[in-house]
């Protein structure tokens, strides 16, 4: 059972949308909303799995408001304007729906959210996962070895990948979230926006700092708890 919220300022739409949901027997509706101020309060007091959000509301607009989202759950877009889609999915929404949309393609969306959903919650064995992926380097695949990785810097549309192996980082078109779920089933740790590092490498945790012997990484306040979880496994 996947949990959601509703967010839409027009009352029509927003009564037609809880309807589709609750025709969907692995969907449970926790909270309808008007705007994004009242999806913020819902996501604070329940734990939502997925929103299905509007674009064009009065204040903070759809997509603001899943910009300013920490560690967002998966979202699927209902809007009238077409022209947000590219911004949409570079927001790494499940889908786009244009209104009107009609009951086979709210079910499609619904259905890959789903799919979605699964694979996250399935447990995979780590001797099932490779140690290794490859990465665009100026259009050539290079092999990157998850054993080698110390730690990895984004930078906008780009990260830099440090390995034990070589001072020269591997520099990759590719977004920080993206190569995180390349590391899922690994002992890796988001430290900061910008950094994600291998616990095996962390030598010392200072109160706003994680050191990998000589080198010494930012420490967010909202990353803090997650680090300390991953090394003490």
């Amino acid at each position: 059972m996947m949990k959601c919220i509703a967010v839409d300022d027009e009352k029509l739409v927003l009564d037609l949308l809880v309807d589709n949901i609750q025709q969907m027997p692995y969907l449970q509706l926790v909270k309808r909303c008007r705007n994004a101020m009242e999806a913020a309060e819902a996501l604070h007091a329940h734990d939502v799995d997925l929103i299905f959000l509007d674009i064009q509301m009065p204040g903070l607009n759809g997509l603001q408001f899943l910009q300013s989202l920490k560690h967002p759950p998966k979202v699927i877009l209902i809007t009238a304007y077409p022209e947000y889609a590219i911004e949409g999915f570079n927001l790494d929404v499940v889908d786009y729906l244009l209104k009107p949309v009609s009951f086979e393609r709210f079910l499609k969306a619904c259905n890959k959210a789903l799919e979605l959903h699964r694979l996250q919650q399935k447990p995979v064995a780590k001797e099932d996962l490779p140690d290794y992926f490859f990465v665009y380097v100026e259009y050539i695949q290079v092999k990157v070895s998850i054993p080698a990785i110390v730690y990895i810097e984004g930078m906008k549309d780009y990260v830099k990948i440090y390995l034990d192996n070589t001072t020269k980082p591997v520099i990759t078109k590719i977004s920080l979230k993206a190569i995180q779920e390349k590391l899922a089933g690994f002992r890796f740790a988001r430290t900061h926006k910008s950094y994600i590092v291998a616990a095996d490498k962390v030598t010392a945790v200072k109160r706003d700092l994680v050191c990998l012997g000589g080198l010494e990484l930012p420490l967010s306040e909202s990353y803090k708890a997650a680090v300390g979880d991953m090394l003490t496994l």
